[in-house]
């Protein structure tokens, strides 16, 4: 990695792959980097399943009503799911974990978009996590935060423009401090 903030401006969320499979070196490259993920007092709640099932990727693009949709279209996704009895800080370790696959996944060149399942329904009223855990066969104490979307970018997206950075959102000192 040449330039942390560089990789920060050009991972833009990818919706749209061409469908080419991901290689296994760099399946496994992003499981490591899920795996290195901090965690509060190194508890590591999270749990990570990788779906390349196509039939598979089909039923989660479906299990909420907006926003899964690009699932159909990933070469894979992983699922971010937390053992909830090890620890009340598991969204934000889940939340960690998932932003780590998404910068690893952009450092390959690969593209991803994080689908949001917690707290989320489908076109039914169905809660999106329940969905995701009867597709996956996830144990009822796991809660499922994410699903990321991974594969190669069909088309490459404009970096962040610094231009519009809020500037007004860092406060010194004290909450409206300049």
């Amino acid at each position: 990695m040449e330039n942390f903030l560089e990789l920060l401006k050009n991972r833009r969320s990818t919706r749209i792959f061409t469908g080419e499979p991901v290689s296994e070196d760099n399946v496994c490259t992003l499981m490591k980097a899920a795996l290195m993920s901090p965690s509060g007092h190194r508890i590591n709640p999270w749990e990570f399943i990788l779906v390349e099932d196509k039939d598979v990727l089909k039923a989660l693009s479906v299990s909420k009503e907006h926003g899964a949709g690009l699932l159909e279209g990933a070469a894979m996704a992983v699922a971010v799911v937390a053992d909830t009895t090890k620890t009340d800080v598991w969204i934000e370790d889940c939340s960690i974990a998932t932003i780590i696959i998404q910068l690893a996944a952009e450092e390959l060149g690969l593209g991803s978009c994080w689908v949001q399942i917690r707290r989320r329904s489908d076109a039914a009223g169905n809660l999106a996590e329940d969905n995701v855990r009867s597709i996956l066969g996830i144990p009822g104490h796991y809660a499922v935060l994410s699903i990321v979307g991974v594969g190669h970018k069909a088309r490459e997206a404009k970096p962040f423009d610094e231009e519009k950075l809020q500037w007004e959102k860092v406060h010194i000192g004290s909450f409206g401090g300049k």
